[in-house]
């Protein structure tokens, strides 16, 4: 029996990071992973392949739409499917690998297969048990399921089937009008399926900024989305080839079925912690079936901690791997901390949505006095240059102190656009400070200063 410090269970963004921090303050350090490669859900078949999915998509689509008004003359570009799954099968391998080479690195071993913990202090690993003076569970998360909907990954299929369908299907149906369902429509919109998001709430991505919702579902449609909105999905039938989805609309109870060629289950996720044995260990757990933890990621048995997907919170990569590195730091004898309020969300379409912060509607109903800063794309030099005039920066500072609250960006590079704002509310930092920085011209943050000066006496460019 091998001992460790640490054992952390999950070598997802929140697992490996948590036990590279571990590494580098010291202590001896294992991982325990079942898939053949490194990275868990996020590199393998969730974040990193979506990504590169999406980039080839947009090219796509600039080709399509916007290379000829740049001079740019030719035939489009056809789709080789099985070159763009090669593609995106290239780069899972070059991220996984990277892992890899970090835990050979910071001699961390690697430990092959599913872990459980039959006691506190121990973990088995397949027939092997091992000793551990603290224990990180970072198992992540699994896709949620329906009722009425059985997935197969080949008709009916969640995010992992659809990220290697056999072909483009002509007709796809979306169960969900969250990130993960329109990030991976608008993959298949641009390659030329037609594309039907039914969701049982009247808004898209539930939770953000309302002015957004409205502007990112009225672009979508734009670029060909349909969307069936307020309706519940009853269930699906699926052949070999088809499948039927029945759902009724909730305004009027009114039955309806769509015919798909592939069905995409986008409802959520939900954590995994099958087969970890922590009913036998007496692990708490909430009402929703997340792990149970205080401020300092511990659980309630002393030596058992868990961060990431299976706790409260965003399921989020980066929120896990603060939380890695914070409970790396408590173990080491060190104080780890995660500011919650400042923990960005990223939807990766084009245009790109971001957020951090508090929403309008959360003010309201916290009857904060707040102000609202607002710049279009379209008064930025850089965004019509590139055919990315669509959506704005929009900045909730407190009216008495200008301390910025939050912001909502959709629009070009949103997703890297927002650090700058997260940043700043870091340090807490008023839209003056913001709008007094000098932006490098002509760029897409000046859109970012321009709605911070819109907070004060108003932007210049608009």
């Amino acid at each position: 029996m091998a001992n460790y410090d640490v054992i952390i269970i999950g070598s997802g963004p929140g697992g490996y990071v948590c036990a590279i921090r571990c590494a580098q303050l010291g202590l001896k350090v294992a991982c325990v992973e079942g898939r053949e490669t490194l990275g868990g859900t996020c590199l393998n078949v969730g974040c990193i392949p979506s990504k590169a999915l999406l980039h080839a998509s947009h090219m796509l689509h600039e080709a399509e739409h916007n290379f000829a008004a740049m001079g740019l003359k030719g035939k489009s570009p056809s789709v080789d499917w099985k070159q763009m799954l090669a593609y995106k099968e290239k780069t899972i391998g070059q991220n996984t690998s990277g892992i890899e080479f970090l835990f050979k690195k910071n001699k961390i071993d690697w430990l092959k297969g599913w872990g459980s913990i039959p006691e506190a202090g121990k973990v088995k690993v397949e027939d092997d048990v091992h000793g551990a003076k603290n224990i990180i569970i970072a198992s992540g998360s699994e896709p949620a399921s329906l009722p009425g909907v059985e997935v197969d990954e080949k008709v009916v299929v969640t995010s992992t089937g659809a990220l290697e369908l056999g072909k483009v299907p002509k007709k796809m149906v979306v169960i969900g009008a969250g990130v993960i369902g329109l990030e991976l429509g608008s993959v298949y919109a641009r390659l030329g399926s037609e594309v039907t998001v039914v969701e049982f709430l009247d808004v898209v991505t539930p939770g953000m900024d309302a002015e957004i919702q409205k502007t990112f579902q009225r672009t979508l449609k734009k670029q060909g989305l349909i969307f069936v909105m307020g309706a519940a999905v009853q269930k699906t039938d699926a052949s070999k080839t088809k499948a039927k989805v029945t759902y009724k609309l909730r305004k009027d109870d009114s039955e309806h079925v769509i015919d798909a060629d592939v069905v995409l289950v986008a409802t959520g996720r939900k954590p995994y912690t099958e087969g970890l044995g922590l009913d036998a260990v007496g692990v708490k757990m909430t009402e929703r079936g997340q792990i149970a933890v205080n401020g300092k990621w511990e659980t309630n048995v002393p030596g058992i901690y868990a961060i990431g997907d299976v706790i409260e919170g965003p399921m989020l990569a980066h929120k896990a791997e603060d939380e890695g590195m914070a409970a790396a730091e408590q173990v080491a004898g060190k104080h780890g901390h995660v500011n919650y309020g400042v923990i960005p969300g990223v939807i990766y379409t084009h245009p790109e949505v971001a957020n951090v912060g508090a929403t309008e509607e959360e003010l309201k109903e916290q009857g904060r006095n707040y102000k609202v800063g607002k710049f279009s794309f379209m008064g930025n030099g850089r965004a019509k240059a590139n055919f990315a005039g669509d959506g704005f920066v929009k900045i909730l500072a407190d009216k008495d102190t200008d301390r910025i609250l939050g912001a909502h960006i959709i629009g070009p590079a949103a997703g890297d656009l927002i650090h700058e704002i997260c940043v700043a509310m870091e340090f807490g930092a008023s839209a003056e400070d913001l709008a007094m920085t000098c932006h490098a011209h002509p760029t897409y943050s000046e859109a970012v200063r321009e709605a911070a000066l819109a907070c004060g006496d108003g932007p210049i460019h608009m």
